[in-house]
């Protein structure tokens, strides 16, 4: 399995970071149709794809049409197009954005094929990025559709993947009541949703089926792929077929204000630009330079914390209600979250009970409530809390050093619950409530260059999903390649977790029709979730995957999930 993609690797070291990989031009190179025009894209022969990149789906968000909700494609062709390359990313802020070009032109997206099915009719994956709705892109090679896409062809269930940039930070997720007033909210999230048209309208041209679409994403992905799920009050607009949403989901993982709420902020950007004065503040924002604006939004105040906002409309309330009376689109969905999170997002310095309620109060729990989280969620350092699954492979007895503190593991425990994992457990309990099938998971393995103390921290599953045995796209000193220097194991978990999401783009089922694998031993069957007998499947390195009753910290979680609204207000 490791020398699988040796030449391919070999290829990919010789190449630019935001290049396509291994791809060649030829005279038959391969074309797409769509109600604008031909594209043609290039064939890689190493991966026995073709490629079309950097197709755009919608117009321009510049000028007067940013800030804007965009407009689709307004022009046609006769002859061809090349959609050879990728786009830039969107403007966004973060080390995601630091191996690739950012544009404010950037609303394109890239379709992934197996070579010989221009004329099939193939299930669609449709790949939505995280990033904390601030930085990220289609471009990004972490989420290279290359591999998975052939791992499906080989087990002989192809299908189309598909990836797209959005409008990230301030320059999609703008938010206070002159936005409101507008109509120009949450334009991030409905770029993704033009997009999803646009594939729609499209796909076939490509060689896919726009009646099995599947939508996936992670984190501000898992997230988008979600609020799809609940927006327009749930309203079915036949989009999609089935959703998996890693680590995020329909229920938000943090506050989701209203325009008012952000009205404050807004005006605090307005106030660095030359637009402080005017009558019409949104609409001076429009006439600025790139470079000037660019300039008010990139500072610690303005670039980061844009993400979904209550407007009415695509987002018509608290997402937290909407699941819980039903109120989505009801499709099959995999969701799950991984048994770290929380050590992505805990702060450091949790030395003692003090400090732990200070992470409670900053964190909006109220004075007269933190006696209750304490009492689920208690000091005991061998695992977190009573009923957790372990903090990483570290000895019962176990107290960080500094900076993390000695009671860190507690606050971590917190953490990924408070905005992930608590979550992730109320969804699946509504969709079996309303009979959806429901899948559940828990990723718990710690790849190449995360410490014991981080263990399965918060995107770690993401390579395993794409089957990036390679870790394209991971660069160090920011990232280690997941894989370099681990153990066989780690490639069998890749394998059987990629194949689990392959079958349900496919199928709609992660078992497939065989079951699932891991390094040629049988898995046991990924059950639905069941209200009277909830399950995760665990995926793990060290042994084969396999269920687990879903009651771990039931308590605590269940307080979470019962106070949604008034504490965390979502």
């Amino acid at each position: 399995m490791w020398t699988k993609y040796g030449a391919a690797l070999a290829t990919l070291a010789a190449q630019q970071v935001f290049a396509a990989p291994a791809i060649t031009r030829r005279a038959d190179a391969p074309t797409a149709s769509t109600k604008n025009g031909t594209y043609v894209g290039v064939h890689s022969a190493e991966y026995n794809q073709d490629f079309f990149l950097g197709v755009p789906f919608a117009q321009p968000p510049v000028g007067d049409l940013r800030f804007r909700i965009a407009q689709s494609l307004n022009s046609s062709w006769t002859g061809t197009h090349e959609a050879t390359s990728y786009s830039d990313e969107c403007v966004g802020y973060g080390s995601d954005q630091f191996y690739y070009p950012v544009n404010e032109d950037c609303l394109y997206l890239n379709v992934v094929r197996p070579s010989g099915y221009e004329n099939a009719s193939l299930p669609v994956a449709f790949w939505i990025h995280g990033g904390g709705f601030s930085q990220g892109g289609g471009i990004d090679q972490r989420y290279n559709l290359s591999f998975i896409v052939q791992e499906a062809a080989e087990q002989g269930k192809p299908f189309i993947g598909v990836s797209t940039n959005y409008r990230l930070s301030a320059w999609g997720f703008l938010s206070g009541d002159e936005v409101q007033e507008a109509g120009q909210t949450n334009i991030g999230l409905r770029d993704q949703r033009l997009a999803l048209h646009w594939v729609q309208e499209n796909i076939a041209g490509f060689g896919g089926d726009a009646s099995k679409v599947t939508i996936f994403g992670e984190s501000a992905g898992g997230a988008s792929v979600g609020a799809h799920l609940v927006a327009y009050n749930g309203r079915d607009d036949s989009l999609f077929r089935g959703v998996i949403a890693e680590s995020g989901g329909p229920i938000y993982y943090g506050p989701l204000n209203t325009s008012a709420q952000n009205t404050a902020r807004y005006n605090a950007l307005v106030a660095t630009t030359p637009c402080a004065n005017s009558t019409a503040p949104l609409s001076c924002l429009r006439t600025l330079d790139y470079e000037t604006l660019n300039a008010a939004i990139n500072t610690t105040s303005f670039s980061s914390s844009w993400g979904l906002a209550i407007d009415g409309d695509i987002i018509a309330g608290k997402t937290s209600t909407q699941v819980a009376n039903g109120d989505f689109v009801h499709v099959p969905l995999i969701i799950g979250a991984n048994s770290d999170e929380g050590t992505a997002f805990s702060s450091t310095g949790i030395n003692d009970t003090s400090d732990f309620v200070a992470v409670l109060t900053s964190g909006g729990v109220p004075a007269n409530m933190t006696s209750t989280v304490l009492e689920y969620y208690p000091d005991v350092p061998a695992v977190g809390i009573p009923g957790s699954p372990p903090l990483g492979p570290l000895p019962p007895d176990f107290r960080p050093p500094a900076p993390y503190g000695a009671q860190y593991r507690r606050s971590a425990a917190w953490a990924g619950d408070r905005a992930f994992i608590a979550p992730r457990r109320g969804v699946s309990e509504a969709w079996a409530a309303q009979g959806v099938p429901v899948w559940s998971y828990r990723f718990n393995a710690i790849p190449a260059g995360i410490s014991q103390i981080t263990a399965a921290t918060h995107f770690q599953e993401v390579a395993f999903v794409f089957y990036n045995l390679l870790g394209v796209g991971y660069h160090e000193p920011v990232s280690t390649p997941p894989f370099q220097d681990m153990p066989q194991r780690y490639a069998d978990l890749a394998a059987t977790m990629s194949s689990a999401w392959i079958n349900f783009f496919v199928s709609g089922d992660p078992n497939g029709a065989d079951g699932l694998t891991q390094g040629g031993v049988a898995a046991e069957r990924w059950e639905e979730y069941a209200l009277d007998a909830p399950t995760n499947f665990v995926f793990d390195a060290n042994v084969t995957s396999h269920s687990e009753p879903d009651t771990f910290r039931k308590e605590g979680i269940a307080w979470i999930n019962a106070h949604a609204l008034d504490v965390f207000s979502r």
